[in-house]
C-alpha cells in the first residue's frame, strides 16, 4: 500500500485572503484544494491538474489546479441565495448534497507539457462527501481501490489518500487483504480536527499501528496565481485608450480584478496615461497601488 498526506497552512491562507466565501463554501474549496495535489502527487508529470467539481446545487462550479511541482490555486462559483440557513445543524452528508445537488460530475483534467499530451476522466458526483465522490473516481478511472479523507478551515487544508497496489504474487494475496482491511479501518478512526491538527506521525501511529511503515520526506506547496499586473496591463491596452480612459473618468480609478483569487489590480490615472505611451515605456512595468 502507499499513502499521501497533505498540510496546508500558508498556501491555504494566501489562496482565500482576497475572498469572502460563507464558511461552508470556503470549506468545500479547501477540500478540493486538498484533492487536487493529492490527485498530483500520485502522477508522474510534467504540466497542471484541474480538479473540477460541477452541480446544479448552491455551489454550480468548484476549480481547483495544481502543477506537478505543487504549485496551486482555485475558485468557487455559488449562489448565495440557495445555501442552507443552518449548516451546523445538519449532518456533513447532507450539507455536501445541498451545496453541490443532486446531478453533477466530477472532472479531473491532466495536461502534461510532453508532447501536449492531455488526459481527461469524468465520474458523476456520488455519495455524500467530495471525498466518497473522489474515491469513485479511482475506483472508475484508475481501478485502484483508494479511501480519501478531506478536511478544511479557515486557516488550514488537510488531507491522506491511501490506496492498495496491485498484488506482488499469488501467496501474499489473503496477507494483501488483511493489511487493506486493517488500513481501511486504521483510515476510518481518524476524524476530521485529528486530520486537520495532528502531525503525520501522530497520525500513522493512531490509525496504523501494528504495521511496517515508511515516512518519505515531504514537498512543499504553495499558491500561485497566474495573474500579474503586466499581464493585466496587457488587458487593458487590448482595449484601448479611449475605452480606458472613459472608465477611468467615470469611477475615477481602474480596477480589474482577478476572476481565480479575487487580488484587484487597481491603475490610477498616472498609471493608464503610462499604460499608452509611445515607445519604451508601454512595455515597461506598471506601478501597482
Amino acid at each position: 500500500m502507499r499513502g499521501h498526506w497533505l498540510h496546508l497552512t500558508d498556501a491555504w491562507r494566501e489562496l482565500h485572503a482576497h475572498t469572502d466565501y460563507p464558511v461552508m463554501v470556503r470549506e468545500l474549496l479547501g477540500q478540493a484544494v486538498a484533492a487536487s495535489v493529492l490527485l498530483a502527487a500520485t502522477l508522474k508529470f510534467r504540466g497542471t491538474l484541474t480538479f473540477q467539481l460541477q452541480g446544479n446545487g448552491a455551489v454550480n462550479l468548484l476549480v481547483a489546479q495544481c502543477t506537478h511541482d505543487f504549485r496551486l490555486r482555485a475558485v468557487a462559483r455559488y449562489e448565495a441565495a440557495l445555501l442552507p440557513e443552518a449548516p451546523a445543524e445538519r449532518a456533513r452528508g447532507e450539507l455536501f448534497r445541498r451545496l453541490v445537488g443532486d446531478e453533477g460530475r466530477l472532472t479531473v483534467t491532466v495536461e502534461a507539457e510532453e508532447h501536449s499530451l492531455r488526459y481527461q476522466g469524468v465520474v458523476p458526483l456520488e455519495g455524500t462527501s467530495l471525498a466518497g465522490s473522489l474515491e469513485a473516481y479511482f475506483a472508475s478511472s484508475e481501478q485502484l481501490p483508494t479511501r480519501v479523507l478531506l478536511a478544511a478551515d479557515e486557516r488550514c487544508v488537510a488531507g491522506m489518500l491511501v490506496q492498495r497496489l496491485p498484488e506482488a504474487g499469488e501467496g501474499e494475496v489473503e496477507e494483501v487483504s488483511a493489511a487493506w482491511e486493517a488500513a481501511q479501518r486504521g483510515i476510518e478512526s481518524l476524524e476530521r480536527d485529528e486530520l486537520l491538527h495532528e502531525p503525520i506521525e501522530g497520525l500513522l501511529g493512531r490509525g496504523f499501528s501494528g504495521h511496517n511503515l515508511r515516512l518519505f520526506r515531504g514537498a512543499p506547496v504553495r499558491f500561485e496565481c497566474r495573474c500579474n499586473a503586466g499581464r493585466v496591463a496587457g488587458l487593458l491596452r487590448s482595449l484601448g485608450p479611449e475605452e480606458v480612459r472613459d472608465v477611468l473618468r467615470e469611477q475615477g480609478i481602474v480596477t480589474v480584478t482577478c476572476e481565480f483569487c479575487q487580488r484587484p489590480y487597481r491603475f490610477d490615472a498616472v498609471d493608464v496615461e503610462s499604460l499608452f505611451q509611445p515607445g519604451p515605456a508601454s512595455s515597461g512595468s506598471v506601478v501597482l497601488h
